[in-house]
């Protein structure tokens, strides 16, 4: 690789870094981006070339088409992680960065409501529901 090539992960990491309440820090040999505790982006060097790692849900359909066609640069991942792999030479398209990057940040925003917590909650209320109507049997024998 020539050193005298411009990073391609610059402009990445930059609008990353321009999200509301984004903590950047590593991960293994990568660095990554994160809004509470939700990651969005993980983006480094790796094997002599660069990596981009997107959570992704509405585009996903795009990245499979993307990883069928091209798979030593795109990989779909079993938990909605996709991972991008590019050089200098040929940099990931600004295009499609740019939107996996709004997608993924806008899904780690999502995923820190309250409808997780609400999620969380139902199945508690149910179990509660199942004890005292438990409770209400056992006192009327």
């Amino acid at each position: 690789m020539n050193a005298s090539k411009k990073d391609p992960t610059e402009p990445i990491r930059l609008k990353a870094s321009r999200y509301p309440a984004v903590d950047e820090g590593t991960a293994c040999t990568q660095s990554s981006f994160k809004t509470g505790k939700r990651a969005f982006l993980y983006i480094g060097m790796q094997g002599g070339r660069y990596k981009a790692m997107f959570k992704l849900q509405k585009s996903m359909s795009e990245a499979i088409k993307l990883a069928e066609k091209e798979p030593d640069r795109f990989e779909v991942g079993s938990t909605a992680w996709v991972t991008a792999r590019f050089s200098a030479d040929e940099p990931m398209p600004k295009e499609l960065w740019e939107k996996w990057l709004d997608e993924s940040y806008e899904l780690s925003i999502a995923s820190g409501t309250g409808k997780r917590s609400t999620k969380k909650r139902i199945p508690k209320k149910k179990t509660v529901k199942k004890t005292v109507a438990k409770k209400k049997s056992a006192k009327q024998k």
